[in-house]
């Protein structure tokens, strides 16, 4: 796996590209000389840790032969008071639509987060990652 990040101007507005040229721009937050043209990185972390649990959860509903009708996940985060400022604690909120069976879907997440998501098994032990979910 390989990323490029170019800079953009002369604050903090960068490019990053994927090894299959797909783009994402990343800026700086507007209090440090951010101008709004991409994404915070930090941001970016709990877009990649929403992301992983989310095609992990729904491979392992879809080999359960569970029918997910739709899927939304809300992440929140807290973040320590250090220089780093880094996360402290991350919630992933699944909200899942279809005929699902509760106790599946329970054990489906908990998979995700601790065996198969290579995001959040990724990240510091330190954080203290929790999920909650709804059936709709």
């Amino acid at each position: 796996m390989k990323v490029n990040l170019k800079r953009v101007n002369n604050a903090f507005h960068y490019e990053a590209f994927t090894e299959d040229k797909i783009k994402v721009n990343i800026d700086a937050n507007p209090s440090i000389g951010g101008e709004g043209k991409g994404t915070r990185p930090m941001e970016l972390l709990l877009m990649g840790v929403a992301g992983c649990a989310s095609i992990d959860l729904g491979l392992i509903l879809k080999k359960q032969k569970l029918e997910l009708l739709d899927y939304n996940v809300e992440i929140t985060a807290e973040r320590n008071e250090n220089v780093a400022k880094n996360f402290k604690s991350i919630n992933l909120h699944f909200i899942l639509f279809g005929n699902l069976d509760d106790n599946k879907v329970a054990r489906a997440i908990e998979l995700t987060l601790t065996k198969y998501c290579s995001v959040a098994l990724s990240l510091d032990k330190e954080i203290e990652i929790t999920s909650t979910y709804e059936l709709k």
